[in-house]
């Protein structure tokens, strides 16, 4: 079976008044605005077609096959401010092309959502209007029938969204994450550190040691056996962090890793052999970074950052040690991080708002 990557996106939290939820301030509220400039890409990067849908914020994704897929989420309601979304959109890497799935049978944002065996899973999330709360409902998608099924809910307790992700054999892990989101600036954002398995034969839930910290808008990425928890907030937007946890699967604890050059959250992570690569993310500003990590387990100095945002890291084996990030690191030392091209826009983020000259999405078929 082919191995796909999956990128596990946090989007940086919308600021509005409490009674009502709005983008980003520096997205205009107004609809109709004029599609984007193309940045200035290159070194690998490549523009690619728009969500046909339009601009989406708290969503997650998930890679199946040569499928992209984006879920749920919040979307601009045509009155200035926004409202959470159980559309699935459906990007064709093949075709450079966007279609629609079936939509989540709950509307949710920051879902918690990891692929096991060519399905998705969907392990709750955030809902509500001015207060977005923790949902303990839970779903499994079949691309080939285009079906969401629905699981049993978290167990009580542990619900929340914004998790970071990993899959481990049969188990889906979930660490951190928040139950309570009040969009707006000083708006309670409880987050916490619980870590949860759940278990996708049997349908059983597992507590497992928590986080060092609470952590939300957190990566995740899994290793060989470990499972890497990246970044992060705590309790507030501009609260982020820069720390790498490691949850040894053999010695059932958590380790602390070499830290990222700048604190990011709402961070993108994803491993791609044994290289953990993290994309963009808020580093505590107003406005989201674009830059891009790879963390490396070898001794060497950090690299060092450059503007809002800190440069992406990979992790791979060294002739001495093949599968570094795999196993107990007593020192963060043992890892560091290295800069990869970084995409240099010329133009501001995306517009929430904005209205994307695009073919309309088509409906997936039930092949």
């Amino acid at each position: 079976m082919q191995r796909r990557t999956v990128l596990l996106l946090g989007a940086a939290l919308a600021v509005a008044p409490a009674v009502q939820a709005h983008a980003h301030p520096a997205h205009p509220t107004d609809p109709g605005g004029s599609p984007p400039v193309p940045g200035n890409y290159g070194q690998g990067w490549r523009p690619r077609a728009p969500i046909a849908s339009g601009p989406r914020q708290e969503h997650s994704v998930a890679a199946v096959g040569d499928d992209v897929y984006v879920i749920g989420g919040i979307v601009h309601d045509g009155a200035g401010g926004v409202t959470t979304t159980g559309q699935v959109d459906v990007y064709d890497t093949r075709r450079d092309t966007w279609s629609t799935a079936a939509p989540l049978p709950v509307a949710m944002n920051h879902p918690n959502v990891a692929v096991v065996h060519d399905r998705i899973y969907v392990l709750g999330g955030l809902s509500g209007g001015s207060e977005w709360q923790a949902l303990r409902d839970c779903f499994v998608y079949s691309p080939r029938a285009d079906r969401w099924r629905r699981l049993p809910p978290m167990p009580r307790g542990v619900e929340r969204g914004s998790a970071a992700m990993g899959v481990s054999g049969r188990k889906i892990l979930l660490a951190g994450g928040m139950r309570v989101l009040v969009p707006g600036a000083g708006g309670l954002q409880d987050t916490v550190a619980t870590v949860s398995a759940y278990d996708v034969v049997t349908g059983r839930w597992e507590e497992l040691p928590m986080l060092p910290e609470a952590r939300d808008h957190v990566g995740g990425a899994v290793v060989g056996e470990t499972f890497y928890v990246l970044g992060g907030r705590d309790r507030g937007q501009v609260n982020v962090r820069d720390t790498v946890y490691a949850w040894e699967h053999g010695a059932r604890r958590w380790t602390e890793r070499a830290p990222m050059p700048t604190a990011r959250g709402g961070i993108a992570a994803a491993a791609v052999g044994s290289r953990i690569y993290t994309f963009g993310a808020r580093a505590g500003t107003t406005a989201p970074t674009r830059t891009r990590s790879s963390t490396r387990p070898r001794r060497t100095t950090p690299c060092a950052t450059g503007g809002s945002g800190w440069p992406p890291c990979r992790c791979h084996a060294t002739a001495r040690r093949p599968s570094p990030c795999a196993e107990p690191s007593t020192s963060p030392a043992a890892e560091s991080w290295e800069a990869v091209p970084r995409w240099k826009p010329t133009t501001p983020t995306v517009p929430l708002a904005a209205e994307h000259a695009s073919t309309p999405a088509r409906r997936r078929g039930g092949a």
